[in-house]
């Protein structure tokens, strides 16, 4: 990959990076990071709902979350980008339900749904650790949002026996500032969507219209902590952030103006996935409240939507066009 100036991107390689919570644990201060999480749960603002209910005491609300995560699933996964799954996976650690509720989700049986078992911290620190003895290359932690706090416990939790891999934070973005600022420290790959860019979208089709506000404000703090994306020298993720961006049917503007602000607010140097796998799921099938994205995406929006990443300034995302 080449810079827009057909230089080699050699900056954003770095070979020997230690995860960052390494230098925490070197410092003697990972477990103050448990007692932020402990308090951020006794009334909850965790996530932007901001329900104020007491987690400490399994009194869940909008996440239907209370003391401990529910974990759906744990597994290597040969599914997601090049850069995360290399050649053994990408150890990902699924969590029940979501903060946002997206219409058209393709995961709508987890996120939307008590699958799976409530597990506590020394429990998740165990799949983490066996993820990576299968020779996982980072733990992926899916939907995290709600669940920031027992995250945090968990990484504290897995640290002394042994953890030595990358954490990738894989969020919606619909994360609040507080859940944020106790990952710096933890996380050395953020991989925020960015979903959409008007409220009214927003409102409609996930039920937050202040996600566009939110995942501004998230994807900054996430550059802030960790950069752009760098890998190493096989071209495995190290640290950095990774945006992905569903194309939605019909929703090029938003796509050209999450595309323009990520080149001019965040960095022309963003990592980001332009997606094409939507397709009508959940209740966008079979429901004429939402018709206008009940088909899937189209060559000519794809190619469009490249288009509008190069004039935006972006450089740093694969324009091959996969069936879908």
């Amino acid at each position: 990959m080449e810079s827009p100036t057909g230089g080699p991107s050699a900056s954003y390689v770095i070979d020997g990076h230690r995860p960052v919570y390494l230098e925490l644990a070197d410092a003697g201060t990972l477990r103050d990071k448990v007692a932020t999480a402990v308090a951020q749960l006794e009334s909850c603002r965790v996530c932007p709902r901001n329900c104020g209910n007491n987690r400490l005491k399994d009194e869940a609300a909008a996440c239907h979350t209370g003391r401990n995560a529910r974990v759906a699933a744990a597994f290597a996964h040969f599914g997601e980008e090049d850069c995360l799954r290399g050649t053994h996976g990408s150890g990902t650690i699924f969590f029940a339900f979501c903060n946002l509720r997206c219409v058209f989700c393709q995961n709508w049986d987890i996120s939307q749904a008590a699958g799976g078992h409530e597990l506590p911290a020394d429990a998740i620190a165990d799949l983490m650790l066996q993820l990576q003895a299968a020779g996982c290359h980072n733990i992926n932690f899916v939907t995290p949002e709600h669940v920031a706090p027992q995250v945090a416990e968990a990484i504290v939790a897995a640290v002394p026996r042994g953890l030595n891999v990358p954490i990738v934070y894989n969020t919606s973005a619909y994360d609040s500032m507080e859940s944020l600022q106790l990952m710096d420290g933890l996380i050395d790959i953020y991989m925020p969507d960015f979903k959409f860019w008007e409220p009214a979208t927003a409102r409609r089709l996930a039920r937050a219209q202040d996600y566009p506000e939110v995942a501004r404000q998230a994807v900054a703090e996430m550059h802030r902590q960790v950069g752009a994306l760098r890998t190493d020298h096989t071209g495995l993720a190290r640290r950095g952030v990774l945006v992905r961006h569903l194309v939605m049917p019909g929703q090029l503007e938003e796509t050209k103006a999450i595309f323009g602000w990520l080149a001019d607010e965040v960095s022309p140097d963003t990592y980001v996935n332009i997606m094409g796998q939507y397709r009508p799921e959940h209740r966008v099938t079979g429901n004429d409240r939402y018709q206008d994205i009940n088909r899937r995406v189209r060559r000519n929006e794809m190619t469009a939507a490249y288009a509008a990443a190069r004039k935006a300034g972006l450089w740093r995302f694969d324009e091959r066009i996969r069936p879908f």
